[in-house]
């Protein structure tokens, strides 16, 4: 059975809009918290948020939920989404939620939930609070309401966390580094981290007024960040986006490498030091065509997912591997975290600095990509362009043009109503054609 509400991350949407609304979040906290619920022992909830205006109204409401049907909610604040996985199972909590839409501008939120492991819930289970949200869900008796508080050391936790992940040894001393925290969840802890491993620090995107998360700055929009680096002559930036789960690398010219090029340099070295569980990485079907044949030229097995770094986790506790992500800067350790996490990911990139010695610039580039194209196409929601017969005639000709030659990638977001259109080819004529004469047709049926 399909979901009606969960994405590929969380319910997502606009904020005081269905289904991001005040109401919703109610009944999906009172959801959530029944299905958590045991019977037994104490029963807790840890909530993050990033720095949205509408992450008030979301966390109130969710904690009103919860608590309804007996679960105890402690409020973590603005903190990173990795910090919801790594403190909900350290606080032994039954439940995690973050209230973020990630790289998405302000007027966006969304709900992601943990399990007490500390990772995103699986497909079933998010499918059974679906369930229990369209039904009556019984409320807890007077005398077992829940309480809601406040943690104040939440970030601390985080950073303490996210220095232990840095290499044994090494110190950042001497080292210029801009970081950008997209004026979101990281705005406080990533600077505050790269201090105290000794790193000059210049920090942009810390100023967060509820309206400016991701606009102009983070890791989607890394061109005021690399401003910076030129300008004060740093030794590498690292772009957070909004919610700090995913990274973008600057070296000292302002140059990017997206998280194909961090994923080839982690996977490469960590094989070299024999710690690639399996030797092998777990990225997604988004992943380049380039990066795949850098690995095999390695000896490093490359597998595939879905789209999202939940399927990519979820493979990696399948087969017990420890390294995999996204294109998109989704970097996952799990040695380290239990999701995506962009200052950790960064704090990788600047150990092999350190213990090689050599510059950002002589790092960023493990591999040529094939030419790649993506064009995004907006539709209106209930719209289902993709089962058009024109569209799927025009898909088909597109492979077929291909064969051999490439490969075609469509699929719908699942944080966003766009029709994603994906081709890789090193005929790069061709790659745009057959991108827009597939673009064209799915305009058309739109």
């Amino acid at each position: 059975m399909a979901r009606k509400f969960f994405g590929t991350d969380g319910v997502r949407g606009q904020a005081n809009s269905y289904p991001m609304t005040a109401e919703m979040a109610l009944k999906l906290g009172a959801a959530a918290g029944r299905y958590f619920r045991r019977d037994g022992n104490e029963h807790r909830v840890v909530i993050g948020k990033d720095t949205r205006l509408s992450g008030y109204m979301i966390e109130n409401a969710l904690t009103a939920g919860l608590t309804s049907t007996g679960m105890n909610v402690f409020l973590l604040g603005p903190v990173p989404t990795p910090a919801v996985g790594i403190l909900t199972k350290s606080m032994r909590a039954d439940l995690g939620v973050m209230i973020s839409a990630s790289h998405n501008p302000h007027y966006d939120n969304g709900i992601k939930f943990f399990g007490p492991d500390g990772y995103k819930l699986s497909d079933e289970a998010e499918l059974a609070i679906e369930e229990l949200l369209e039904g009556e869900i019984t409320p807890a008796q007077p005398q077992n309401i829940g309480r809601a508080k406040r943690i104040d050391d939440a970030v601390g936790r985080y950073v303490e966390r996210a220095k232990a992940s840095f290499p044994n040894g090494l110190r950042l001393d001497g080292l210029k580094i801009v970081v950008d925290c997209a004026n979101g969840a990281s705005y406080r802890a990533a600077p505050q981290v790269l201090w105290e491993l000794g790193a000059e620090v210049i920090a942009v995107g810390t100023n967060p007024n509820g309206f400016n998360i991701n606009e102009g700055c983070g890791s989607t929009d890394t061109r005021l960040a690399a401003e910076f680096v030129v300008t004060h002559g740093a030794h590498m930036g690292i772009c957070l986006d909004g919610d700090a789960d995913r990274v973008m690398v600057l070296d000292e010219h302002g140059q990017v490498a997206d998280g194909d090029q961090l994923m080839a340099l982690f996977a490469t070295r960590w094989a070299e030091e024999g710690r690639l569980n399996h030797n092998t990485l777990v990225a997604t079907v988004m992943s380049n065509l380039g990066l795949e044949q850098h690995l095999e030229s390695k000896g490093i097995s490359l597998k595939r997912t879905a789209v999202g770094d939940r399927y990519v986790v979820e493979e990696m506790r399948r087969g017990g591997y420890n390294l995999g992500g996204e294109q998109s800067g989704h970097i996952v350790m799990t040695d380290n975290a239990t999701t995506g996490d962009g200052l950790m990911a960064g704090l990788q990139f600047l150990g092999e600095m350190v213990r090689s010695g050599k510059p950002a610039s002589a790092l960023i580039h493990q591999f040529e990509r094939c030419p790649q194209l993506l064009k995004n196409v907006r539709y209106e929601v209930g719209q289902t362009p993709l089962e058009v017969p024109s569209v799927k005639s025009a898909i088909a000709q597109a492979e077929d043009r291909l064969n051999g030659s490439g490969r075609l990638l469509i699929r719908k977001s699942g944080t966003e109503p766009l029709i994603r259109v994906m081709a890789e080819c090193s005929d790069e004529a061709m790659l745009g054609a057959v991108v827009d004469e597939v673009v064209a047709a799915v305009e058309a049926a739109i």
